[in-house]
C-alpha cells in the first residue's frame, strides 16, 4: 500500500479510536505533503521517496524541538515530541543497523573513489538515496566524516 494511502487509513482509524495525538501528527504530515506537491508543480505526483523525506524532515524538526525543550526545562513538551516521533517512525522504512550502515557507506566511498574529507559531498550525494528514511541523517554524516578522515589519514 502506498505510504500516502496508509497515512489516510491510519488517520481515519485514529479518528475512530479517539487518538487525538495521532490524528494531529498525521494531519501535520499530510499538510506538509500538500506543500511539497505545490512545490513540485502542477500535475506532479509525489514519489514514495518524497513522502519519506517529508516524514524524515518532520522527525528531525521534532528532535530539534526536544533539545530546545529540555534546555528550557520543559520535559512535558519534550515527552510530547518524543511520542510524536514514535508515531512518525511507524511510517518510515525499517531502520538499518549501524553495521549495515557502515557497510553501505564504505561501498559508496569506493563507488565514488573518495580519498578524503573533501569528497564528502560526492559520497553524501550518492549515499542519501540509498538510506533515506532508514538511518538518522546526523549520525550518517558523522560516520562518513569519520571514515573519510581515517581514509585520508591512513
Amino acid at each position: 500500500m502506498p505510504l500516502q494511502e496508509r497515512l489516510i487509513n491510519e488517520m481515519k482509524e485514529a479518528m475512530r479510536s479517539g487518538d487525538k495525538n495521532k490524528v494531529s501528527v498525521i494531519r501535520m504530515v499530510r499538510s506538509s505533503l500538500k506543500y511539497k506537491e505545490i512545490e513540485k508543480g502542477k500535475d506532479k505526483v509525489l514519489s514514495e521517496e518524497d513522502v519519506i523525506q517529508v516524514i524524515v524532515s518532520s522527525v528531525r524538526q521534532r528532535r530539534d524541538s526536544i533539545e530546545e525543550f529540555k534546555k528550557g526545562g520543559r520535559q512535558d513538551l519534550a515527552d510530547k515530541e518524543e511520542a510524536e516521533i514514535r508515531i512518525l517512525q511507524a511510517f518510515l522504512p525499517k531502520q538499518i543497523t549501524n553495521e549495515e550502515l557502515v557497510k553501505i557507506i564504505k561501498e559508496t566511498i569506493e563507488e565514488v573513489n573518495a580519498v578524503g574529507i573533501r569528497d564528502m559531498g560526492q559520497v553524501m550525494k550518492r549515499l542519501v538515496p540509498k538510506i533515506v528514511g532508514k538511518a538518522d541523517p546526523a549520525s550518517v554524516s558523522n560516520i562518513v566524516k569519520e571514515i573519510l578522515t581515517k581514509t585520508a589519514g591512513g
